[in-house]
């Protein structure tokens, strides 16, 4: 079947900005509705989407992106701007569904939440309850897939489970911790999506969707806990935590907004589970079988497990994996990175400020406090590290692989760009990095940039770098200062 012409709303959030990519190789013709086109400036794919400014609550903005349209992907959520979101969800919905019937869509596609029938739901899933059957009343054909927890680096409900694993050693938590859910990995959401564009038309439903696992809460942070090398969290259910206060303690002691932690911990007072397996008629699951639980956890933090943090001072390249994060995912999604940056300008040459960097550590030491730093070698080696003693191959140049002291080259572009992984003994992971480039009016000098970076585990890993912030500062300062103060004593 040839491709269609595709709208997706919400191609700024999380699942609609990893979909936009798909349904292009897959090979619709895709346009996308934006409030803040600029949010899509930095994906690799905007150049091949057309993309459309406007609100779906403003039914004008709505028909002028409808128009032309085979398929609709609804994928807009409110419950970030707080207050009566359902509201507005259910507003968004009906100006869709008009637009869609009046300009002859062929297929409206929905993504709503797992939720048990006959129960009094929590606001968040009652919202997408309301939306989904809005969305089915409008007239045109429209497929409702109704998903539990995301898993995926980004997804609100992943990067709860997430913060709240690696911050505490101890979990005090309400009873429902206990209540039962069905994750899905966000290739396994993305799969059925995509195929949802070509479903025959006379498909028109809601139908549950899940990974193979079904697990308590609970589980889920654990199974967490195992993937990202922690030790697993003893759990003490607790009578007396609402919803209410549950959510301002998640906002205490993550980075998730407390307008998000709120509506999803609601969610959890239910069993959200698969019922029925209607969809496997319809859309087949992919041919590798779905994603267990375990798995999706792996893929979602594969990237930090690599090293691919971010950290060249180049703009990286939009991530290919649907559990990578995207420039377009909120602030607060991802783990937790903590950095030391500094910069410098210098008359120096970049050739002479590069072969100041390149022969960093060994007999030349680090340009910053020799005694703090022998202090780090000795506490190093006390706990069976490497220390200080590794030296290095050679006085001059590195290449990929070679040892600098406790740190290890990860990457050289020669006169460029030098990238040290540490292989000292810390609750995290650690890497500083060195740029070098030609000075903004490239007639003459360099800029010179440097940037520690650390990847802490567990609550250990956030309590070290916070005690070693004022070492930071002066180590790194110095460290700066020093390496162009040296660049610039040599002759020309």
């Amino acid at each position: 079947m040839s491709g269609r012409r595709v709208l997706v709303t919400g191609a700024t959030g999380y699942i609609g900005g990893r979909l936009a990519p798909r349904l292009l190789d897959a090979g619709h013709s895709v346009r996308v509705l934006a409030r803040d086109p600029g949010r899509l400036r930095d994906v690799s794919w905007s150049d091949a989407v057309e993309i459309v400014q406007g609100d779906l609550e403003v039914p004008g903005d709505v028909r002028r992106a409808v128009e032309g349209m085979e398929v609709v992907y609804h994928l807009v959520h409110a419950m970030a701007a707080g207050g009566d979101f359902s509201a507005a969800e259910l507003a968004q919905a009906r100006n869709v569904g008009a637009a869609a019937r009046a300009a002859g869509v062929r297929r409206i596609v929905y993504l709503s939440g797992l939720h048990p029938e006959g129960e009094r739901l929590s606001k968040h899933l009652a919202s997408r309850v309301a939306v989904g059957e809005a969305l089915l009343a409008c007239g045109v054909p429209t497929l409702v897939l109704e998903a539990g927890i995301v898993i995926g680096s980004g997804s609100a409900s992943f990067e709860m489970i997430r913060h709240l694993t690696e911050v505490l050693p101890y979990m005090p938590a309400p009873r429902w911790v206990r209540n039962l859910v069905q994750p899905i990995a966000v290739r396994d959401v993305l799969h059925y999506l995509v195929a949802a564009a070509t479903v025959p038309d006379e498909v028109h439903g809601a139908f549950d969707i899940g990974g193979p696992d079904v697990l308590r809460y609970g589980q889920t942070m654990n199974g967490y806990a195992v993937e990202a090398g922690l030790p697993q969290r003893p759990i003490a259910p607790l009578p007396v935590l609402t919803p209410w206060l549950a959510s301002q303690w998640v906002n205490l002691v993550t980075p998730v907004p407390r307008a998000i932690a709120m509506p999803l911990i609601g969610s959890l007072l239910h069993d959200c589970v698969v019922a029925e397996h209607r969809i496997d008629a319809i859309i087949a699951p992919p041919e590798e079988g779905l994603t267990g639980y375990r798995r999706a956890v792996q893929l979602a933090i594969a990237r930090e497990r690599a090293g691919d943090i971010e950290s060249s001072w180049r703009s990286a390249s939009a991530a290919g994996a649907p559990s990578d994060p995207l420039p377009s995912d909120p602030g607060w999604s991802g783990s937790t990175v903590y950095e030391d940056a500094r910069e410098r300008e210098t008359a120096a040459s970049p050739e002479a400020v590069w072969r100041v960097v390149e022969a960093i550590g060994g007999e030349r030491g680090w340009y910053s406090v020799p005694l703090l730093w022998s202090i780090r070698g000795i506490a190093d080696r006390l706990v069976g590290g490497v220390g200080l003693r590794r030296g290095r191959r050679d006085p001059r140049r590195l290449r990929v692989g070679d040892t600098v002291d406790w740190w290890r080259v990860e990457r050289v572009e020669r006169g460029r760009m030098l990238r040290l992984r540490a292989e000292m003994k810390v609750p995290g992971r650690a890497w500083i990095e060195f740029a070098v480039e030609p000075a903004i009016d490239a007639s003459n000098g360099s800029r010179y940039r440097q940037r520690a970076i650390f990847l802490p585990s567990g609550l250990a890993g956030r309590l070290y770098w916070w005690s070693l912030v004022p070492a930071h500062h002066v180590i790194f300062e110095m460290m700066a200062s020093r390496i162009v103060a040296v660049a610039e004593e040599e002759p020309a």
